[in-house]
C-alpha cells in the first residue's frame, strides 16, 4: 500500500512559523528598544531635573555671601574668589560629582550665575576637580543647566521702630520724629538738627495683638501701624500725627495716621565669619587704658565690657558669644571715621554709653537668634542701628537730653520708660541692607 505524504503542505508550514517567529521577535525588538529608549528619556529628565536643587544651593549661597560681605570688597573670603573677569567664583560639591558653579557679580544690586552639573545618564564623569568648573555643556558627561538672578536691595530698617512682637512706650517725654542724613535741607553734616527735623518717626509691629502696640503719652510725629486686626492705644496726653498735629498740642491719632495692614520679611542674623579672626586686646592711649583696642578686622570675643576704643580705616567686627555687658563707668568710643559692627550671641546683653560721633552707620548693634533681651540704658545719647529680631529691647534712663537715640531699632519687644527722644535717619530707606532675589532666567 502507497502513503503519500504531502510535502508542500509541511513546507508551508515551516514557513510561516519562520515568519510568525520573525514578526514576533522585530515587535519584541522594537518593544525592548522603546523601554530602553522611554528609560533614558526618564532618567535624563530626571538628571535634568535635578540640576534645580543644585543651583539651588547656589543661589542659596551668594545670597548669603552677598547678605554678609557686602560690599564689592569684603565679598572675596569663605571660599569665594575673584577672576580677572571682575566676578567672584565659588564651587560647591553635593558630592563626588553633583556640583555647583556660582558666580557674583558685584553690582548694585549684584546678580548672581549658577551653572548646576550632573552626572548624564549611562556616563561616567570624572570626580570634581578632574573638570573645569566651566559652562561648557559640549561634555557630554554631565548634564548643565545655567540660570541668571536678579537681586533687588531690601532696606531693614524702614522705621524708628519696628517690633515683630508688641511696642509698649511708657516714661514721660518720649517722643519720635525723623530727619535726613542725605539731605542738607533736613540735616545738618548729615546730622540730627532740631530746626530741620520732619515728622516720619514711624513705629510698626507685624503683630496683629489687641492693643499690641501702646504708645502711652508719648508724641509720635509719624505714622502707626500693626498686622492685621492690630489696634493701637494711646494716653490721654498721648499725640500720633503730623508735625503740626502733634506741636499743636492736639491729642490723640490724627485720622490717616494708622493701619493694620504691616507685613514684612524680619530676617534672622547669621553668625559674621567662622575662621579669620583674631582675640582684643587692650592698650594705653592718652591717658586711658583700654580694655580692647578694636582695628579694623575680624574679633571673636566670649565676654566683653569695659572700656573699648574703635580705631578708625576700616570696619571692625565684633562677635561676642557669652556675656556682654556695659553699664556704669563702661564705654565704647569710636574715633572719628570708626565703623564697628558687633555681633552678639549673648542671651542677655547690656549696652549703654556707646560713644559714635559719626553717623548712625557707624555701629550697628545684631543681635544673633540667641540673644534674648537687650537692656539699653544711660543717659548719654547714642547714634546707630539695633537689630535684633529674637530680642526684647528694653530702654530706661535717658536722662534730659534732646539726642537721646538717632537711627533706628528692629527687635521682638519694645519697651520703653523714661525719657527718650528718638529721631529716625530718613536715609536708611534708600541703602539696602540686604538683597533678595527677584527673578530667574535659564541661559
Amino acid at each position: 500500500m502507497n502513503v503519500k505524504t504531502h510535502d508542500k503542505l509541511r513546507g508551508s508550514a515551516l514557513v510561516l512559523t519562520l515568519i510568525t517567529t520573525t514578526v514576533i521577535g522585530i515587535l519584541l525588538a522594537s518593544y525592548l528598544s522603546l523601554i530602553a529608549a522611554q528609560n533614558r528619556s526618564i532618567t535624563r529628565s530626571q538628571a535634568w531635573n535635578a540640576c534645580i536643587p543644585v543651583l539651588e544651593t547656589g543661589i542659596e549661597e551668594a545670597l548669603t555671601q552677598i547678605n554678609r560681605k557686602y560690599p564689592v570688597g569684603r565679598l572675596g573670603s569663605d571660599g569665594w574668589t575673584l577672576d580677572p573677569d571682575g566676578y567672584y567664583r565659588k564651587t560647591r560639591s553635593l558630592d563626588k560629582t553633583n556640583f555647583c558653579v556660582t558666580a557674583i557679580d558685584p553690582v548694585d544690586p549684584p546678580v548672581i550665575y549658577a551653572i548646576g552639573h550632573v552626572p548624564a545618564p549611562l556616563s561616567h564623569p570624572p570626580v570634581l576637580g578632574l573638570l573645569a568648573p566651566t559652562h561648557d555643556s559640549s561634555d557630554s558627561r554631565y548634564l548643565v543647566r545655567m540660570v541668571r538672578v536678579n537681586t533687588r536691595g531690601v532696606g531693614l530698617f524702614t522705621k524708628a521702630m519696628l517690633a515683630s512682637d508688641t511696642i509698649t512706650l511708657n516714661g514721660n517725654r518720649i517722643s519720635t520724629d525723623s530727619f535726613d542724613s542725605g539731605d542738607p535741607l533736613y540735616s545738618t553734616f548729615g546730622h540730627y538738627d532740631a530746626a530741620k527735623a520732619r515728622d516720619h518717626g514711624d513705629i510698626a509691629t507685624i503683630s496683629g495683638f489687641t492693643q499690641g502696640m501702646n504708645t502711652g503719652n508719648a508724641k509720635i510725629k509719624g505714622d502707626a501701624a500693626t498686622g492685621p486686626n492690630g489696634t493701637i492705644k494711646v494716653g490721654s496726653n498721648g499725640s500720633l500725627g503730623d508735625a503740626a498735629w502733634v506741636d499743636s498740642g492736639t491729642t490723640g491719632i490724627q485720622p490717616g495716621h494708622t493701619s493694620n495692614d504691616m507685613n514684612i520679611d524680619i530676617f534672622d542674623v547669621d553668625i559674621p565669619f567662622t575662621s579669620g579672626y583674631s582675640i582684643p586686646i587692650g592698650a594705653v592711649i592718652g591717658k586711658t587704658n583700654y580694655n580692647y583696642i578694636l582695628l579694623p578686622g575680624d574679633y571673636k570675643l566670649s565676654s566683653f565690657s569695659g572700656k573699648v576704643y574703635v580705631a578708625p580705616g576700616g570696619v571692625v567686627r565684633l562677635w561676642v558669644t557669652d556675656t556682654m555687658n556695659f553699664s556704669g563707668q563702661d564705654y565704647i568710643y569710636l574715633a572719628p571715621g570708626a565703623t564697628l559692627e558687633l555681633y552678639v550671641g549673648a542671651a542677655t546683653a547690656s549696652l549703654s554709653n556707646v560713644n559714635n560721633t559719626g553717623t548712625v552707620n557707624d555701629f550697628t548693634y545684631w543681635g544673633l537668634p540667641s540673644n534674648k533681651t537687650l537692656n539699653f540704658g544711660g543717659n548719654s545719647s547714642f547714634t546707630g542701628l539695633i537689630y535684633a529680631p529674637e530680642a526684647s529691647f528694653n530702654l530706661g534712663g535717658g536722662g534730659n537730653n534732646d539726642i537721646d537715640f538717632v537711627g533706628a531699632c528692629v527687635v521682638q519687644k519694645v519697651k520703653m520708660n523714661g525719657h527718650f527722644k528718638f529721631h529716625y535717619d530718613e536715609g536708611l530707606r534708600r541703602r539696602p541692607s540686604r538683597y533678595v532675589a527677584v527673578d530667574w532666567n535659564e541661559l
